[in-house]
């Protein structure tokens, strides 16, 4: 039954510190502040205990990897098109 209590409080404390970091994060995508540094921090506290929090965090990654992946496909064309015209 401690042991019972224990898994109970530590799932809480995860949820409750996780939570409360993405919610900070979101308030931060309409005030100054660093929310996509904050939210996937968040998710990463979530994640350690919710398979949910893990599955966003997988999608967000993703999807910064494809953007990142995109633009810098974009810089480098944008970049031979100068050393070309030089």
């Amino acid at each position: 039954m401690i042991e019972m209590t224990y898994k109970l409080a530590r799932r809480v404390t995860i949820f409750v510190v996780g939570a409360t970091v993405v919610t900070i994060g979101i308030v931060m995508l309409v005030t100054p502040g660093p929310a996509f540094i904050v939210i996937p921090a968040g998710l990463a506290i979530l994640s350690v205990e919710f398979a949910w929090a893990r599955h966003w965090l997988q999608k967000l990654r993703q999807s910064i990897s494809l953007r990142n992946r995109d633009k810098r496909g974009v810089g480098a064309e944008r970049h031979r098109q100068r050393v070309e015209v030089r």
